[in-house]
């Protein structure tokens, strides 16, 4: 808000549109040299000057009750009129509508996300699809958009035939019963342990996917129970991590729609053969060419992910496609947006792959095919015990100990994933995530426990008065904070401009696809808090001045509770 105030009293002074002075707007390094600055470079040219003697103008030019302006080499500081604006800014982040966008204008967004392979573990690495996705999910709804989830399970390919080949020959149905996800796994390893001394393995895997899609009974009775004991595993990792689906639909639901999309692509001539499979060429994308059936006449990736997109786009109704899927999968979607591109789909232009970097868990790397895999259950169960130890060390007469570290241990994780910049590899330390300091999840939810904490003390206070016949009543202390503007101090003005700019936030993260944009800000949120927590008296302030803090501390405790709900973060009232 007070950048868009600058940049309106800038625009008729520099000649340039307000959009512009918005993009060269900074904010100072130190606090006490202003609220904003401008930096006068760009003007040189058209005005034949110094950026120096700019700023001198422009500052002298810059006169208004609202703010002060002063010249500091090439820069121009603006300082704004702290008793003025701090009543407009607590008035609107108090309101019920603050931090609503409306840039959507309720297009649909279908978000594909989380997408595990059936018949193996839920691991600490298809965390960051599930979480990313999630974000996102409630970032376009603040947004103003219509999202749509999809868990786009890995239910289909020639990974079944290894499934079922290596069940055929080693399964044992006691122990696949027992444990079918851990035993399906080591089952799926020995086959490619096996397989680099016995090419026929390779072959009679194919052959059983080949059954598979031809509706083999056999072949069709143990993928239907693979699909069904991992869909009892993954369920249980959704409800911990509080993600849900708006739809769940694997691969194999898209079978009977290939055959239309391969057809498709013969009547527009763009299918070609090479060595015995069907292609299409892109060599005019400078990309390789996007296969789409393979020699023994199976489907593979690029099919069924085309068929997808069509039923997306025509049947779900979405005006714009986001698969949430790992870097290293670039050029298969550069291939199937190409692909929809040359079948004449316009809205090829609206599908979008958003890649995330890989994750590793302190230092190693996981690989299915190696049995590296760290369960994701162990790893949430570890961090709620880490975190049940904390809170016990420092609260032990908590009543509800067990629920409050479950939020904190679950929330250290995906907070602990989120605050990453999404293309970043990420070195996922269980000990840094579960930390009650720093950057963390768990500090920015202490944080908030001690924003209630102080608001519990003024509702005290306020019915110990009230039965003294005091004349400030709760509503007044909570809600009317905005008539109460005298004395602003340094560290409650910093942390109402960091509340103030919670649109540009939310706006910048849904433009990005980047939910660290919100973790981070949660993150600044939380430690602006805290220095005002530790410079300025709340609840036994001054009569003048305490609605206006204790108003403050109320909107910034809904900021870092929207903020951790955006990510998919629990936020404990008492820790």
């Amino acid at each position: 808000m007070l950048m868009k105030q600058a940049s309106a009293h800038l625009a008729p002074i520099t000649g340039l549109q307000e959009e512009e002075i918005l993009k060269l707007l900074e904010i100072p390094p130190q606090p006490e040299l202003g609220d904003a600055a401008f930096p006068c470079f760009v003007l040189a040219k058209s005005r034949k000057k110094a950026p120096a003697a700019i700023a001198a103008e422009i500052a002298s030019e810059l006169k208004t009750g609202d703010l002060t302006a002063v010249a500091a080499g090439p820069y121009v500081n603006i300082q704004f009129n702290r008793e003025k604006w701090s009543a407009e800014l607590l008035e609107q982040v108090n309101h019920p509508s603050f931090g609503k966008l409306k840039i959507g204008k309720d297009a649909r967004v279908l978000i594909d996300m989380s997408s595990p392979n059936i018949a193996k573990p839920f691991g600490i690495g298809h965390l960051r699809s599930t979480v990313i996705g999630a974000a996102l999910y409630r970032l376009y709804s603040e947004a103003g958009y219509i999202p749509v989830s999809v868990n786009h399970l890995g239910d289909w390919g020639t990974q079944f035939g290894k499934q079922i080949a290596a069940y055929k020959r080693w399964g044992n149905d006691e122990a696949l019963q027992a444990e079918p996800i851990r035993t399906s796994l080591e089952l799926y390893v020995r086959f490619h342990d096996e397989a680099e001394n016995d090419p026929a393995l390779e072959t009679e895997a194919r052959e059983w996917f080949r059954k598979l899609e031809q509706g083999d009974e056999e072949a069709r009775r143990l993928w239907t129970f693979f699909v069904e004991v991992s869909m009892k595993e993954f369920d249980r990792m959704y409800e911990r991590l509080n993600v849900q689906f708006d739809h769940t639909l694997g691969e194999s639901f898209y079978n009977d729609k290939m055959g239309a999309v391969v057809e498709e692509l013969k009547s527009r001539g763009l299918l070609e053969e090479s060595d015995g499979a069907l292609v299409v060429r892109l060599e005019e994308e400078n990309m390789p060419p996007c296969l789409i059936i393979k020699k023994d006449g199976t489907t593979i990736y690029p099919t069924r992910d085309l068929a997808t997109a069509v039923y997306r786009h025509d049947v779900m109704k979405a005006d714009k496609l986001l698969y949430v899927v790992g870097g290293e999968q670039k050029l298969h979607f550069k291939q199937v947006f190409a692909v929809l591109s040359r079948m004449g789909y316009e809205w090829a232009a609206n599908c979008e792959h958003i890649p995330f970097g890989l994750m590793r868990f302190e230092g190693r790397k996981m690989s299915t095919r190696r049995g590296k895999v760290v369960f994701l259950q162990e790893v949430l169960d570890e961090a709620v015990a880490r975190a049940l130890q904390i809170i016990e060390e420092k609260n032990p007469h908590l009543d509800n100990a067990q629920d409050v570290a479950e939020a904190v241990g679950v929330g250290a994780i995906v907070f602990g994933d989120l605050r990453n910049n999404r293309l970043n590899d990420v070195d996922f330390s269980l000990e840094s995530a579960v930390s009650f300091e720093g950057e963390t999840g768990p500090y920015v939810q202490y944080t908030y426990a001690r924003m209630n904490s102080v608001l519990a003390k003024v509702k005290d206070a306020n019915k110990s008065s009230k039965n003294g016949h005091a004349t400030i009543s709760d509503d007044t202390e909570i809600n009317d904070g905005a008539s109460h503007t005298a004395n602003v101090g340094d560290a409650s003005w910093a942390l109402l401009k960091l509340l103030a700019d919670y649109p540009g936030y939310l706006e910048k993260a849904v433009v990005r696809n980047e939910p660290s944009v919100i973790a981070k800000y949660a993150i600044d949120v939380a430690q602006a808090f805290n220095r005002f927590y530790h410079a300025e008296r709340i609840a036994d302030a001054p009569a003048e001045i305490r609605p206006f803090r204790v108003t403050l501390t109320t909107c910034t405790a809904e900021r870092i509770v929207r903020s951790l709900y955006l990510l998919g973060v629990q936020a404990p009232e008492r820790m």
